[in-house]
């Protein structure tokens, strides 16, 4: 079992720890009510160094990062990060994962923890250009300082301007006495806030410091188990619920992250583009309970007759929107929002409908 460089911290906080991706890691503090809604209205940090982080140098950089991910990296700018995925060769997702460019020939991909070896040894595979690749996941800790307040509490901590800072985009400056550290616009909460990119052996420093410059905000850590529902009252897929190895990017809604430009030649392009354009039977939907019950990953979707359409991926209570919520793949024509559709929880069909994401708008 891994261990970040926050665990002792996390520990003596009184983190329940849990295993997690082959890493041992905090699921709740306080409680994961307690910690969602903290997130939602102030801010919170997340210990997320369990990422992987690959970098990509040489003349042919952009043409490998091409080649490899689905999204169209030649739009990106210095300073801007892209949300894209590494395409199959079978139709499915090898991972999702954040590109950021820092030059026309330096690329930072930021990839899932459970996957860094799968991730990696596909890359290399795929490393026909001739470009430098290195996996500095062991080396890297990462935070998420996440929620409304919480830029406004890390500007105290550099001399650079960041509050101001567009969404997925970042910059490299001193924090917390720091020099280098990668400062991010990213996240996977829906309230905002940053990442943090830094070598392991300043994560006590610099954990410290963003506790202390969030104090007066009523900053607290944050754990596995809210990171979970916030991103699902967003919408967002998790690899290994909502896509995997087996899901399209066309099937599961990101079609948006899939570029078919005839500039671009990616991994399978052909495959999808006959997805795209022929349709696929199955969808991935987002839908809100209207019976009472909560949804979990693997229940059956069913229809009003009681004929399985489906398989909820993800599910909870969430804590913001105050009802059952969930995501699963339905059929195609039992996608559209507004449909009814039913929930198998324990032997009953409860009585549900399709919506578009986000479920919480706040």
């Amino acid at each position: 079992m891994k261990k970040t460089a926050f665990c002792s911290i996390h520990e003596k906080l009184g983190a329940k720890m849990v295993p997690f991706a082959g890493f041992y890691m905090p699921v709740q503090f306080e409680g994961l009510m307690a910690e969602h809604e903290t997130v939602r209205k102030t801010l919170g940090v997340f210990d997320v160094s369990h990422m992987g982080e690959f970098w990509v140098e040489g003349p042919k950089a952009l043409e490998f990062v091409q080649w490899v991910t689905s999204n169209d990296a030649s739009k990106l700018v210095d300073g801007k990060v892209q949300y894209s995925s590494y395409p199959n060769e079978q139709g499915g997702i090898v991972d999702d994962l954040l590109v950021y460019r820092f030059g026309p020939e330096k690329y930072l991909l930021v990839v899932n923890a459970a996957n860094i070896d799968k991730d990696w040894a596909w890359v290399t595979k795929q490393n026909k250009f001739g470009v430098k690749l290195t996996n500095a996941s062991d080396e890297t800790s990462q935070l998420a300082i996440q929620g409304p307040l919480a830029l406004k509490a890390m500007q105290k901590l550099t001399d650079t301007t960041v509050t101001d800072m567009e969404y997925y985009t970042f910059k490299v400056l001193k924090f917390a006495g720091i020099d280098n550290v990668l400062f991010s616009t990213t996240g996977y909460t829906g309230s905002g806030g940053c990442e943090i990119y830094f070598p392991n052996q300043y994560a006590e420093t610099i954990f410290n410091a963003v506790m202390e410059a969030g104090k007066e905000y009523g900053i607290k850590p944050i754990g596995l188990g809210a990171r979970d529902t916030l991103r699902l009252e967003m919408g967002f897929c998790l690899y290994g619920n909502d896509i995997n190895d087996t899901t399209s990017p066309i099937e599961a809604g990101l079609g948006w992250i899939t570029k078919f430009t005839d500039e671009k030649e990616f991994i399978n392009k052909a495959a999808l583009l006959k997805q795209k354009n022929e349709g696929v039977s199955r969808k991935l939907i987002g839908f809100e309970m209207i019976d009472r019950g909560i949804p979990r990953q693997h229940y059956e979707i069913v229809d009003g007759t009681g004929a399985v359409i489906g398989e909820v991926t993800s599910g909870t209570q969430g804590p913001s929107v105050k009802m059952g919520i969930g995501m699963g793949y339905v059929a195609t024509t039992f996608s559209k929002p507004d449909t009814e559709i039913f929930i198998k929880v324990r032997d009953k069909n409860l009585k549900a409908k399709v919506v578009k994401f986000p479920f919480y708008k706040g």
